[in-house]
């Protein structure tokens, strides 16, 4: 968990439509690029949560034995502290961290 926080904001920041355009010529294939890319860092965060959180998963599903664990409570508050996917993305891609082709403009 001692992973160096990214210089990515946590909050919303107003964009210039006109970057976010720039690597591809098209703000919507742009924004497909980048919604693509969130799917990923999503899905590999959950599977990141998922496999620590396993790691506190008991076989006994008995309510009375069920306890307030601190270490599962801090892994979640890691991940809600993260950047969210979205905005992960879009670092990227304006960043030219993101590999991107569109073939239908290749055979032309």
């Amino acid at each position: 968990m001692n992973t160096p926080k990214p210089a990515i904001p946590n909050t919303t920041v107003t964009r210039n439509v006109h970057d976010l355009d720039r690597a591809t010529d098209n703000i919507y294939e742009s924004l497909v690029v980048i919604s693509k890319r969130a799917n990923q860092i999503s899905n590999n965060m959950k599977e990141e949560l998922h496999g620590k959180l396993a790691e506190f998963a008991s076989s006994n599903d008995n309510l009375e034995e069920i306890f307030e664990n601190r270490e599962q409570i801090e892994i979640s508050k890691h991940y809600e502290r993260l950047p969210k996917p979205t905005l992960i993305a879009i670092d990227e891609f304006l960043n030219g961290k993101v590999y991107h082709r569109n073939p239908s403009k290749e055979q032309k």
